[in-house]
């Protein structure tokens, strides 16, 4: 099948072209435009059709290649990759309940007090979720800090939905990024990551709804909605994340009808798979035809070191039943306190309402900083500095490990992110832990990632804050350990 004209797309001069190639070409293929199986023209015919560069096409094509929308087929040609789905199942609008859930504790209450409080260690080498914070740009960060610190308008309250040039800053930069598709009125800015999980778990949740979840997974995602005394289910995993095959073929998940899902498809947590677009396709089919909601944490997007991130879940088709979250605790520091939600347009109302009653509201100064911060490009300029500092840490660690530790012990392979995990077989790795953090080193047992029976036992490592010599001393530390 041959495809269409492409006279149609239309470019923006202020924004790059390769993103707006991109993102047009995608959405062709999501919305069907492109069906599986479409020759699409040589790079030289596509350029001169669309009036740009020969190199602007072979770069978007050879991105869209890597993330599996397109397929080369030797002597032929660029074709829509055949394993994409024909067509993608949306419902038109997706029904949601809320039902409000201490003396005597509530049962709300109870379900928190038998729930383990989340863990929040000493910070050692080696603790997981910490940036190398001696790298950030305090003077910049200091200088846009004291150009609010006296205005009065920012010394009141945000409205519960959060500072609207943030909110903007926000929408403007996701767009780009990551492709996700939002006007800044359907934004809310959160105090982290945590809360915006923990107000999804209070307005998607029923008690005794099924929640699926990545088996490992984020533990203080299992936490939110076992406070909402949701019934966990794990999802089948397999290299690449959730196996969406699996689910597909497994009755038992059908019948059980989900209510939500919270997926980490851009770097699983914490093994690292990422979720190719054929995946991700079938997973919003799966997610609209069971009426499912998704809740996309977009972990760790900002540092991929060998490719670029496919896009969003959100992005990927219109009338989707996904909320998006994200965090500025990795990509700014933990201590900051900030992170967003964007919410279909019906939901919004709700979602301001549910905050306020929640409470927990992040200073407008701050709110103010970080959006001055975007605008005027530190953000972009940060986060390209960190990712080539993560790298070469990234491949140092990896190189300790496979050189100074003996088999079976491995790291499982991911080229993203802020740690690494390693498969340690038959270790207790909750004593293992425990030791090495007498000797100075922090680390996460793998195993207490696991809603049930472990598969895997290991140690999952964060490298981003720390030294040359701390990598070095603490694989040494580990290696007299086991």
């Amino acid at each position: 099948m041959e495809a269409p004209s492409f006279s149609s797309f239309e470019f923006d001069t202020n924004r790059p072209l390769q993103t707006q190639l991109q993102h047009q070409l995608t959405q062709w293929i999501c919305s069907g435009r492109l069906p599986p199986g479409t020759r699409l023209p040589s790079s030289r015919r596509l350029a001169a059709e669309l009036s740009i560069s020969r190199n602007t096409v072979t770069i978007v094509l050879e991105q869209l290649k890597s993330e599996g929308f397109l397929q080369s087929i030797q002597g032929k040609g660029v074709y829509v990759a055949a394993d994409l789905p024909q067509n993608i199942n949306r419902p038109s609008t997706v029904h949601w309940h809320n039902r409000g859930g201490l003396p005597e504790l509530s049962a709300f209450g109870q379900t928190l007090n038998k729930t383990p409080l989340l863990e929040h260690s000493e910070i050692l080498p080696f603790t997981p979720g910490i940036p190398d914070l001696s790298s950030f740009p305090h003077k910049t960060w200091l200088q846009i800090q004291r150009r609010h610190q006296d205005r009065i308008n920012l010394m009141g309250y945000d409205g519960n939905q959060g500072y609207e040039p943030l909110r903007e800053s926000l929408a403007e930069y996701l767009k780009l990024s990551r492709g996700v598709l939002c006007k800044p009125a359907q934004i809310i800015i959160t105090q982290g990551a945590q809360q915006a999980i923990s107000l999804c778990a209070q307005l998607l949740l029923n008690e005794g709804d099924s929640v699926l979840v990545e088996n490992p997974g984020y533990m203080g995602a299992r936490k939110a909605f076992l406070a909402r005394r949701a019934k966990l289910i794990s999802c089948p995993m397999n290299d690449n994340g959730v196996d969406i095959d699996a689910m597909q073929r497994d009755h038992i998940i059908a019948q059980t009808s989900p209510k939500l899902m919270y997926v980490t498809p851009t770097h699983q947590y914490p093994l690292g798979g990422i979720l190719t677009a054929s995946q991700r396709l079938k997973l919003l089919d799966w997610a609209a035809t069971h009426n499912t909601w998704l809740i996309e944490d977009d972990y760790d997007s900002e540092f991929h070191y060998f490719h670029k991130p496919i896009a969003a879940l959100q992005g990927m088709a219109e009338q989707t039943p996904v909320i998006y979250m994200g965090s500025f605790s990795k990509t700014l520091y933990p201590a900051l306190r900030l992170g967003y939600l964007v919410v279909p347009e019906a939901l919004v109302k709700v979602f301001v309402q549910g905050k306020s009653f929640m409470g927990g509201e992040s200073p407008l100064l701050t709110q103010a900083v970080v959006a001055d911060f975007i605008n005027e490009g530190h953000f972009v300029r940060h986060l390209r500095k960190m990712r080539l500092l993560y790298q070469a840490k990234w491949q140092h660690l990896n190189h300790l490990l496979n050189h100074q530790l003996k088999k079976p012990v491995r790291p499982i392979q991911q080229s993203a992110g802020m740690h690494l995990a390693i498969e340690i077989p038959g270790v207790d790795d909750q004593k293992l832990k425990q030791n090495l953090q007498q000797k100075g080193f922090g680390s996460s047992a793998l195993s207490s990632y696991y809603n049930d029976q472990p598969t895997k036992t290991g140690l999952v490592l964060g490298f981003a804050n720390t030294t040359r010599y701390q990598r070095e001393a603490g694989i040494e530390a580990l290696k007299s350990l086991l």
